[in-house]
């Protein structure tokens, strides 16, 4: 089916011009198949052909809406006599909208009726927000009402895949030769179909079956199996309150580093709800390629920006060049991190888990709060942020509790580098600390999965607390000769 002389639908995207009798439908397939523009240009028929159509296309988050299923429409659908209008909404001459929303908008959801709802990145929502949003429909100027989705696969216990099994809404399959930019109509790949396809080839795993074959699949032998998108994902006013994106003043903030050049250097940014006492990772650097001296740019125009101070603590690598790089550059001291494998694991998977059945001493990572956006990452379907990591990082040889594989990882350390400082009191006895300054050997247990000394030893405990006031002290000194610079 042809609607638009631009772009030519096929398969499971031209099934949803006919879909009509459904009221929930999801196209659902592999990276890149052409789901968005199908149900971008879906919306655009309806507004155009009946007139005063009220239609809602809406996200997780009106951030990455802005960054996506907009961009669709602006540049590559013909929207007719449609103009953009106060930067929310297409009006066409005929009195259609398209209103462009995110779920962390409420009272903007609410304030309208719709005739047809169109969800971007389905899977980013709950069963309960997209529930939500079917009590929208409730207009009267298309001859049925609809909710349209678009997704990637995801594990099979997915509340989509679930509901379409049931009979609760109709998925439509898509491919990647539907998407006539990657297949010519005679079913040849074009030339940047073959580039793209084979950046898909070249992945493994989870990434390849579900980004490549478009197969509902979960990865095997994962080591955090507790995450949960639906309970370990917040917007961040949904954290800390309506409008804000970064703690309250009163939560105690941390840092974690874990260096890189090849791989991503991660760095985030944790407070601690002082009531719950649950870590929140509100701010992420996950990037490529970036030497140390910019990575630490970035992160001081985020001060800046969001008038943060330096953190209590900053629990970094063992990169001796990195680590005195990026003291030199924000003039403030490190902590090195202790990187015991097994218990950082085991810390993280507790807060997990706590955060599921408790709602305390749990863990929580903000969405969309990236201060970079690592293109080539993104472009070759490689993880982006400490998130999109979890479900990645498995057990070798799928062996619970045996040895995780050296990959897919890099924020998953950062991660538990953090939550050892927190959990374990795994900050370097000032002894220690001395001893990584002149480069004595490290190795032995009292570096890697013995617990710090302050767990049996009062004295030592006294020592660690008195270091880590220094640190904090010395950091706040610095801090107030740094701001403005």
């Amino acid at each position: 089916m042809t609607t638009d002389a631009k772009f030519s639908y096929r398969g499971g995207n031209a099934d949803l011009f006919g879909c009509r009798r459904a009221a929930e439908v999801v196209l659902s397939g592999p990276s890149r198949t052409g789901k968005s523009m199908a149900a971008c240009e879906y919306l655009n028929l309806l507004c155009r052909t009946y007139d005063g159509t009220q239609a809602l296309i809406v996200r997780k988050t009106r951030e990455s809406l802005t960054r996506s299923g907009l961009i669709t429409l602006r540049s590559r659908i013909t929207l007719g006599t449609a103009s953009w209008y106060g930067d929310t909404e297409w009006r066409y001459g005929n009195g259609s909208v398209i209103a462009a929303v995110g779920m962390n908008e409420p009272t903007r959801i609410m304030s309208s009726e719709y005739d047809v709802v169109y969800v971007q990145e389905a899977t980013e929502l709950t069963e309960s927000d997209w529930e939500y949003l079917t009590t929208r429909l409730s207009g009267n100027h298309l001859p049925f009402r609809q909710i349209v989705g678009d997704c990637n696969p995801q594990g099979p216990t997915h509340w989509i895949l679930k509901r379409a099994q049931a009979g609760k809404l109709k998925m439509l399959d898509t491919r990647h030769e539907d998407n006539p930019a990657l297949f010519a109509s005679s079913g040849d790949m074009t030339a940047f179909g073959a580039e793209y396809i084979a950046k898909l080839d070249n992945l493994t795993g989870v990434r390849y079956q579900r980004l490549r074959l478009g197969l509902w699949v979960a990865a095997e032998g994962m080591v955090f199996d507790e995450f949960d998108r639906d309970v370990h994902l917040r917007n961040a006013e949904d954290v800390f309150g309506a409008g804000h994106t970064t703690p309250p003043p009163d939560w105690r903030r941390f840092w974690g580093i874990d260096f890189g050049y090849t791989h991503p250097l991660v760095w985030q940014a944790w407070a601690q709800d002082p009531e719950t006492g649950t870590l929140v990772r509100y701010a992420e650097l996950y990037h490529t390629k970036w030497l140390v001296e910019r990575c630490a740019n970035e992160i001081g125009a985020w001060m800046k920006r969001n008038d943060e101070d330096f953190p209590a603590a900053i629990i970094c690598d063992h990169d001796a060049e990195d680590r005195a790089t990026f003291q030199q550059k924000m003039g403030v001291p490190t902590i090195p991190a202790k990187k015991s494998v097994s218990p950082g694991i085991q810390s993280v998977k507790q807060r997990l888990a706590n955060q599921a059945r408790l709602r305390s001493n749990g863990i929580v990572l903000v969405r969309d709060c990236g201060i970079a956006i690592d293109s080539e990452l993104a472009d070759s379907k490689q993880p982006t942020c400490t998130e999109e990591e979890m479900e990645l990082y498995i057990w070798r040889d799928g062996v619970k509790d045996s040895e995780p594989v050296k990959a897919n990882d890099d924020g998953a350390d950062t991660m538990r580098y953090v939550t050892m400082f927190v959990d374990k009191g795994a900050i370097w006895t000032p002894e220690q600390h001395a001893a990584y300054a002149r480069g004595d050997d490290l190795h032995g247990p009292e570096w890697g999965d013995a617990e710090p000394a302050a767990a049996g030893n009062s004295d030592a405990a006294a020592k660690e607390q008195q270091y880590l006031a220094e640190v904090e002290a010395l950091q706040a000194a610095q801090m107030r000769g740094l701001v403005g610079r």
